[in-house]
C-alpha cells in the first residue's frame, strides 16, 4: 500500500528517531528512498520474500517499489529513519557507485551489519542533522552529505547473514492482512494463501516468529491509527470498525495491550489535552 510522507516542501527529505515500546506493524512504500540505522534493540523485517534479523549496527536501505513492513521489536528498539527526496538523489547521485540509488526496485538485498566507529560516525552525523531543522538550506546541504556517507560505509560493508526465504504462502498471507481491512476470516485467508487454515497457521508462526491473528490485531491497529490520526475527524468506535474490529470490546483490548494505554487516554494524548 503506497504512502504519501507529507513532506514538509522546503525539505530534500527528513529525518527522525523511531524509538517505542509498542510493537506493532510499520508498513509502507513510498516514492521516497529511506535508510533504517539501528542503535539498539533487534527487530524484524518482511521485505519482498524475505525476512531479515536486524540488530545494533544493520543499515538498510527500502527503495520506492519496495513494500516492508517491521514484524515486530524488542521493547528496548531504536533506530535512525531517514527519507529522500527524488530530487535530491538526482542532484548529488552524479557517479557509478551511486547509480543505484536512483532505481526503484534493484535487484539484490540492501542490509549490511556495520562496523561500530562506522555506526557513531553515522550515529552522529543523525543526531546533528535533526538539530539543524530550523535552517533549511543547512539540513538539504546535509541531507546530501549524509546520504553519500551512509551509502559508502554500505558498500563497504558485508552483507548482512541474517535473511531467511518466506514461503510465498506466508508472504501472500502478509500482504492480504496488510492491504485490507483483516484479509478475512481464516478459512478464506488460507484459500487465497494457497494453503489449509492448519499449514497456514503453522507456517505463519514459524516463519514470523507471530501468530497470526496476533499479526492480524498488529495490522488492524496500525490501519486504526491512520484513520483516526488526531481525533478530529473520526469518532473511536467508527475507526475501530473501518480498521477491521469486530467489536469496540475486541478494539479495546487489543488497543490497551499493544498501546499499553485506553483508547480515550490516547485520544486526549493526540489532541494535546483536550476534553473527551
Amino acid at each position: 500500500m503506497k504512502q504519501s510522507l507529507n513532506l514538509p516542501e522546503p525539505f530534500d527529505g527528513f529525518i527522525w528517531r523511531y524509538a517505542d515500546r509498542v510493537n506493532h506493524p510499520f508498513e509502507h512504500r513510498h516514492d521516497e528512498l529511506e535508510s533504517n540505522l539501528v542503535l539498539q534493540g533487534t527487530a524484524v523485517y518482511l521485505l519482498k520474500d524475505r525476512r531479515y534479523e536486524l540488530g545494533r549496527g544493520s543499515l538498510v536501505w527500502f527503495f520506492p517499489d519496495q513494500e516492508h513492513v517491521l514484524l515486530e521489536h524488542t521493547p528496548d528498539f531504536a533506530m535512525w529513519i531517514v527519507v529522500f527526496r527524488r530530487s535530491l538523489l538526482e542532484r548529488v547521485c552524479t557517479s557509478g557507485e551511486t547509480g543505484t540509488l536512483l532505481r526503484t526496485n534493484p535487484e539484490g538485498h540492501f542490509c549490511r551489519r556495520i562496523a561500530e566507529g562506522q555506526l557513531r560516525r553515522l550515529h552522529r552525523l543523525h543526531a546533528e542533522m535533526r538539530s539543524a531543522e530550523r535552517d533549511p538550506a543547512r539540513y538539504n546541504a546535509g541531507l546530501g552529505y549524509l546520504l553519500l556517507s551512509a551509502w559508502e560505509i554500505h558498500l563497504a560493508a558485508s552483507e548482512e547473514p541474517l535473511a531467511t526465504e518466506i514461503h510465498p504462502s506466508v508472504e501472500k498471507a502478509v500482504r492480504l492482512m496488510r492491504d485490507e481491512t483483516g484479509g478475512g476470516r481464516l478459512a478464506g485467508l488460507a484459500r487465497r494463501a494457497g494453503l489449509s487454515p492448519s499449514h497456514l497457521s503453522r507456517a505463519f508462526k514459524k516463519q514470523t516468529g507471530l501468530p497470526l491473528s496476533e499479526f492480524r490485531n498488529r495490522c488492524r491497529l496500525d490501519r486504526f491509527l491512520t484513520l483516526f490520526g488526531e481525533g478530529r475527524d473520526k469518532q473511536v468506535m467508527r475507526a475501530a470498525l473501518e480498521a477491521g474490529f469486530g467489536s469496540y470490546p475486541q478494539f479495546h483490548r487489543v488497543f490497551t495491550r499493544l498501546m499499553g494505554c485506553s483508547p480515550a487516554d490516547y485520544r486526549r494524548q493526540v489532541r494535546g489535552g483536550e476534553g473527551e
